[in-house]
C-alpha cells in the first residue's frame, strides 16, 4: 500500500541523503527545453550535504558546463530497480571551482575523468541545489516484495510497503 509523506527540512534532507547515497548514479540533465534525450548523461553524485545540496565532478571544457552556463534548470533522474526505490530532482545547478571542495570529495575512481589528479587544470564540482524532488521508495527488496505480491495475491491483502511524496529542502 502507498504511503504519501511530503518531507521537510531535516527530515526532507535526511531522506535525500539515504536515496542518493544507495543510488549514487543519475541522469543528469540539462538543456532541457530539447527534451529529446542528448542532454542526458550518466554522472555519479559525490555526496549530498547538510543543506541538501548534490555534489558532482565535473570537466570544466566539459558540454554539461557549458549548457549550464546557459541555463542553470537541471533535473536528475535515480533510479535503483532492485530495491524499487526512484529520486527526480528538479533544480538549479552552479558550476564550483573550489579546490578544497575537490580535495574533500576526491576519490581514486575519479581520477579516471582527471588523470592530474586533485589539481587537474579541468576539474570542476557541479553544485545543484534542489527546488523539488519526488520520491518512491519500497520497503525490502526485490526477492522479499516478490513473496510479499504472492503472498498478497493468495490472501487479498497487500503485504507490499511503499513510500512515496514530495522533498523539499
Amino acid at each position: 500500500m502507498s504511503n504519501t509523506k511530503n518531507l521537510k527540512a531535516f527530515e526532507g534532507v535526511e531522506k535525500l541523503k539515504n536515496l542518493v547515497d544507495d543510488i549514487k548514479i543519475c541522469l543528469f540533465c540539462t538543456n532541457l527545453k530539447t527534451g529529446d534525450g542528448s542532454t542526458y548523461r550518466p554522472m555519479t553524485a559525490q555526496e549530498v550535504d547538510d543543506e541538501g545540496n548534490l555534489w558532482f565532478f565535473s570537466g570544466i571544457d566539459s558540454d554539461k558546463n557549458k549548457e549550464i552556463k546557459e541555463d542553470k534548470h537541471v533535473q536528475l533522474f535515480f533510479s535503483n530497480p532492485s530495491k524499487s526505490n526512484y529520486l527526480v530532482v528538479n533544480g538549479a545547478a552552479e558550476i564550483v571551482f573550489d579546490r578544497d571542495k575537490i580535495k574533500e570529495y576526491w576519490n581514486p575512481l575519479v581520477k579516471t575523468w582527471f588523470r592530474e589528479g586533485k589539481d587537474d587544470p579541468n576539474i570542476s564540482m557541479i553544485k545543484v541545489i534542489p527546488n523539488h524532488c519526488y520520491y518512491w521508495d519500497v520497503d525490502g527488496n526485490k526477492m522479499v516484495n516478490f513473496f510479499k505480491m504472492i503472498a498478497s495475491v493468495a490472501t487479498g491483502s497487500n503485504f507490499i510497503t511503499a513510500e512515496e511524496g514530495s522533498i523539499n529542502v
